[in-house]
């Protein structure tokens, strides 16, 4: 136990470095989200996450989006608890068959014009867990999507572009 403690203790952390504070491409990208957001929608994007049975890898980089450092508040982005305040659906991890009536519901409640953005390479086609007795399949196979993001887990950076393209090539149901 001793030597885990020390461990801890004499190595550098494991976490990316946090990116500056006027990154001017954070700047950017996230000003022209919002612009695109108000020509599109007449005001600010709401997002709503969901949790369809990831590893929960991808949630802490969406998760990144509201810290100190991105805080996508101040660009007017905004995470709401309910999916009838929301205009997109960050969804990420493969569908488990548990999950699969919450995320069909949500869908339901979210108005219309809606997107839904499937986050992650499990998103996809269920990634690691494809195949498994567990697991519906990837999001496309329970809702329709709009954008896939990939990665494992994909970057903050990652998620603004993806908002970006769903934003100037909407593809509103």
């Amino acid at each position: 136990m001793r030597r885990l403690i020390l461990q801890g203790l004499t190595r550098k952390p494991l976490t990316e470095a946090r990116p500056a504070a006027d990154d001017p491409e954070l700047l950017a990208l996230s000003a022209r989200l919002d612009a695109a957001a108000k020509k599109r929608l007449g005001r600010s994007l709401s997002i709503r996450e969901v949790d369809a049975g990831s590893c929960n890898g991808c949630e802490l980089e969406i998760h990144a989006l509201q810290n100190a450092f991105y805080d996508l508040e101040r660009f007017g982005l905004r995470f709401v608890a309910s999916p009838r305040h929301a205009d997109v659906l960050f969804v990420t991890g493969p569908v488990t068959k548990n999950m699969r009536e919450a995320l069909e519901r949500t869908y339901t409640a979210t108005p219309s014009p809606k997107w839904v953005v499937a986050v992650g390479d499990c998103a996809l086609d269920g990634g690691m867990f494809a195949g498994s007795y567990a697991v519906v399949g990837g999001v496309s196979a329970v809702v329709p999507v709009d954008l896939h993001i990939k990665g494992c887990p994909p970057k903050p950076i990652a998620l603004l572009k993806g908002l970006l393209a769903l934003m100037e090539n909407p593809i509103a149901k």
